[in-house]
């Protein structure tokens, strides 16, 4: 590790200590949709676990993502809902911002890849019915499963290797309220230049592949509903797949925004306010428009609350 980092210099997160008079009523905001996202996912979770009606490969992918979100908000937003109560900005040792980064990227490209396993579930189910079973078998969810994470954790480690053995000031600080990639690579003083564009290409890919493979599964999707004679079959159709693609629209295009767009024409602000919708939003409207844009899950839900009231 290069001299400047052998003392693991502490980062100083600056979070929204510019914006004091907006911390108070943020800091109950965020606390409001943080629960909200506990117990969304949570019962997305319980639902696909116990009901049978859910028992496919299309809502075991939905429980992974649930479980996804609940681990991704709870690595942010604790801190920063301290971060906010204390309204100072506020140090984080070396091993945390390591760590909150590594779990960050893990969850982020875990994601990424499993929202393309939906996709292709999709896909399955629409354009090749007949061979459904085989390839979306219970080995071939788990693989992609387990792909899913692989590819978190080698991508995780591959930016956390190129990002913290770079040289720190003794005292960084971040414009930021997490320890997001790129505020932190553009902290170090030597050497960045090569790791940002490492660093920046891998994103980029992680993100465009992913969804150029989601654009393509749902434009065959698109061809075999356009082909249906029946309009209620092209309904029927199009809303199995509208929970899926406002999500996907949700996570790509918050991440598109945030790591491919120019440095340039960017703010602190404006990073700020995009990484709260990615971190706090979109992980409690996922299981909100999957209960209500999916008759299953909603079906699933008002079964278990009839059971609820009606046991002693």
């Amino acid at each position: 590790m290069a001299e400047e980092n052998q003392t693991l210099p502490e980062f100083l997160l600056l979070g929204f200590s510019d914006l004091r008079a907006l911390q108070g009523p943020l800091f109950w905001v965020v606390l409001l949709f943080y629960l909200v996202t506990l117990l969304g996912n949570s019962m997305i979770i319980l639902l696909t676990q116990v009901s049978p009606a859910l028992h496919s490969p299309m809502y075991f992918f939905l429980r992974h993502l649930s479980v996804l979100e609940l681990l991704y908000t709870t690595d942010i937003v604790p801190r920063t809902l301290a971060d906010l109560a204390s309204q100072q900005p506020r140090a984080i040792s070396f091993q945390s911002c390591v760590a909150q980064m590594y779990v960050f990227i893990v969850l982020g490209i875990s994601e990424c890849c499993l929202l393309t396993a939906m996709a292709y579930d999709r896909y399955a189910a629409i354009c090749r019915p007949l061979h459904y079973s085989t390839l979306m078998s219970w080995r071939a969810c788990m693989a992609m499963v387990t792909v899913s994470w692989l590819m978190g954790v080698i991508t995780a480690t591959t930016h956390s290797s190129l990002i913290f053995t770079l040289p720190f000031p003794s005292r960084p600080i971040i414009p930021h309220f997490l320890c997001d990639i790129l505020p932190v690579l553009r902290l170090a003083s030597a050497g960045k230049h090569r790791s940002e564009i490492s660093v920046v290409t891998a994103t980029v890919v992680f993100i465009m592949v992913p969804f150029s493979l989601i654009v393509a599964s749902y434009a065959r999707i698109l061809g075999v509903i356009l082909a249906m004679a029946s309009t209620q079959s092209r309904r029927k159709v199009f809303s199995t797949c509208s929970s899926h693609l406002l999500v996907v629209c949700l996570f790509f295009g918050t991440a598109s925004i945030t790591y491919i767009r120019p440095r340039a024409g960017s703010s602190v602000t404006m990073n700020r306010i995009l990484s709260l919708f990615y971190t706090v939003i979109t992980p409690m409207l996922n299981p909100i428009i999957y209960t209500l844009r999916n008759k299953e899950v909603a079906g699933a839900l008002r079964h278990m609350a009839k059971r609820q009231v009606a046991s002693p």
